[in-house]
């Protein structure tokens, strides 16, 4: 069988970005998957921090953040919001930046390494990252990220002993040490069988065509392969 492509993301469940690219990486994924030889696809989420030094409980919204803590002017934060939240629509996201609650996102992505154990982390990444954007929840304190990890049907106590204990603070340093070797500087990074780099909330089109491209190449290598191995020995 064809090896599966592998689609590394790197990411943070706070990059507005992060979750227009991811939702484009499915359209565009599931667009290739219509065709007659469908790609076969793994995606596997990494931590990557935009600003480690947020406050768990930051005081005001993300305007205020971006205003104030980042020194950014507000009307260019306000345009900057606006064009966002419409990208967003066109991928089918609801954004409010106005019930947006600003956090320290290193639990987050804690929370996400101890899904992985369980076989959950897409489901993870994508309540996490709907939680923090269309619905106002907190993603940066234990209790709260809990109750989401209960939600998906991971067990809670176990979550709850997880991130209390930093369990898994070592496997989001070791993702963000690979993003540094790789050069990444900014997210979402889509990483494809270790050689392609994708930077950027591509248009699903770019998602489906590099999907089907590398898809070629695979079934090319697996055919070189098959008639390698068919040749009679000398």
């Amino acid at each position: 069988m064809t090896d599966a492509i592998k689609i590394d993301v790197w990411s943070d469940v706070a990059c507005p970005w992060c979750y227009i690219g991811k939702r484009n990486l499915e359209s565009g994924l599931a667009q290739a998957a219509r065709d007659d030889d469908p790609p076969r696809v793994e995606v596997t989420f990494h931590s990557f921090e935009l600003a480690p030094d947020t406050p768990v409980d930051f005081d005001g919204g993300e305007l205020d953040f971006l205003a104030g803590h980042k020194g950014m002017p507000k009307d260019e934060v306000e345009q900057m919001l606006a064009n966002v939240t419409g990208v967003a629509a066109d991928a089918g996201l609801a954004y409010r930046f106005d019930l947006l609650r600003h956090t320290n996102t290193v639990k987050a992505h804690e929370l996400i390494h101890f899904a992985t154990e369980h076989g959950r982390q897409l489901d993870t990444v994508e309540r996490l990252m709907r939680a923090y954007f269309t619905e106002g929840r907190h993603i940066g304190r234990i209790d709260d990220l809990v109750e989401l990890a209960a939600e998906i049907g991971l067990d809670a106590e176990a979550a709850r002993e997880a991130l209390t204990s930093d369990r898994h603070l070592t496997d989001v340093r070791r993702d963000q040490d690979q993003a540094r070797a790789y050069g990444i500087e900014g997210v979402p990074f889509f990483v494809i069988d270790g050689t392609y780099g994708v930077s950027g909330a591509q248009p699903p089109e770019a998602f489906a065509q590099v999907a089907r491209q590398v898809w070629a190449e695979h079934r090319s290598s697996a055919a070189e392969e098959s008639d390698a191995a068919e040749e009679p020995a000398a």
